[in-house]
């Protein structure tokens, strides 16, 4: 198994593509801890996973949660070996000038600052032990931006570069960072990145700009997120890599 005894937390592991990687990573061997603010969606993953998965209800814009996720995972499990910062947030797809202060605020808190608060409490921990290996979920809004989500592409655009930028100041401590960019997905957010309901007319206005002719899965960024946490990939660090059916090209 790809993942044998290493040591995963996984933000946003409640749903959607956080949920699948943390499946598919417990499937190759990690023991996974599984962070959401829905603590009761946490609970039903880690339920389904096993003994192999720890269930860890934080707000991930807190510094002080984020903190109480690593300990957490040090007394249970040991240092992490693999970070995925998965947990995000938008807004219904709308005109820019509607979305106010707090709502900007809040996406760049989850989407942003997120990655700055676990960086913080896994990078020492990580650096001590010999190196680590940190996955961000950008986007490709990050890329090729689409309208009406101008503050959420923003953030991606951040969580993207900062990738970039981290995988360089870490690498002398053995830690790389690369960012994976989803096109849209089936997921419980797809409603609200579209703006509209989910029908499949709808869907298909939308998947007519993807060359493989459909949305991203779970599975589908699960299955990157394993081989950049894998020892396959120990030579690949800064990488933006979009899985996206070709959307971006």
């Amino acid at each position: 198994m790809r993942l044998q005894d290493k040591i995963a937390i996984v933000t946003g592991a409640g749903g959607g593509f956080g949920e699948g990687i943390a499946r598919r990573f417990a499937a190759e061997g990690a023991r996974v801890v599984v962070v959401d603010l829905r603590g009761d969606a946490a609970e039903r993953v880690t339920a389904e996973i096993g003994a192999n998965a720890l269930a860890v209800t934080a707000d991930v814009s807190n510094g002080e949660d984020v903190a109480a996720v690593v300990r957490r995972t040090q007394a249970a499990f040991g240092t992490p070996h693999i970070l995925v910062n998965n947990a995000g947030t938008t807004y219904r797809n709308q005109p820019l000038l509607n979305i106010g202060e707090a709502e900007f605020d809040r996406v760049f808190n989850v989407n942003v600052k997120s990655i700055f608060h676990f960086v913080h409490a896994v990078v020492p921990p990580m650096r001590d032990a010999g190196g680590g290996v940190i996955i961000n979920i950008g986007s490709t809004a990050g890329i090729r931006p689409r309208p009406g989500l101008t503050w959420y592409n923003a953030s991606k655009g951040a969580v993207n570069l900062m990738s970039k930028s981290l995988a360089v100041e870490l690498a002398p401590w053995n830690i790389r960072v690369n960012a994976l960019c989803p096109v849209m997905g089936e997921t419980g957010l797809l409603e609200t990145f579209m703006g509209m309901p989910d029908t499949p007319e709808n869907r298909a206005k939308f998947i007519a700009g993807i060359p493989l002719g459909r949305l991203s899965r779970p599975d589908d960024i699960a299955g990157a997120a394993l081989y950049l946490a894998s020892d396959d990939a120990a030579f690949i660090t800064g990488v933006e890599l979009p899985v996206d059916g070709g959307r971006t090209i």
